[in-house]
């Protein structure tokens, strides 16, 4: 078996919204909704990725708050882990810079008015569960 490459996905957390980020490419994703983020590159932490992708997805500065519990197979060899994620008070407000065209900041009540990648809605609903607790 090959080794696992981890991307990090971000549940972006604002006031108890989540941020889902429409997808523009590749050709087969677009029009999709994902959590933003990307590929933890060599010697990097996921909690470094995680920031840098959002810096360089949305332009935000953000921070990893804590690993949501799983992990999720994408296309071998990737597996994706979630990490909830805030920003930082100094952060611009995010805006779809790199393979996205919209984003939405969807409240409990509107998580499945968006068009969910099959790969990232058993992520989803784990932070929704992760939500609900906190409450």
């Amino acid at each position: 078996m090959s080794e696992r490459i981890v991307v990090v996905g971000a549940a972006l957390l604002d006031a108890g919204r989540l941020l889902a980020a429409r997808r523009s490419a590749p050709p087969e994703l677009a029009g999709r909704w994902e959590l933003p983020g990307g590929k933890v590159e060599p010697g990097e932490t996921p909690e470094h990725a995680l920031a840098r992708e959002l810096s360089e997805e949305l332009g935000v500065q953000a921070e990893a708050v804590a690993r949501v519990p799983g992990q999720w197979p994408l296309r071998d060899p990737y597996v994706l882990h979630v990490w909830t994620a805030r920003l930082r008070p100094d952060s611009p407000a995010p805006e779809p810079l790199q393979d996205h065209d919209e984003l939405r900041w969807l409240t409990p009540e509107q998580i499945w008015s968006v068009h969910w990648l099959d790969q990232d809605v058993p992520a989803v609903r784990e932070v929704i569960a992760l939500q609900a607790r906190a409450r």
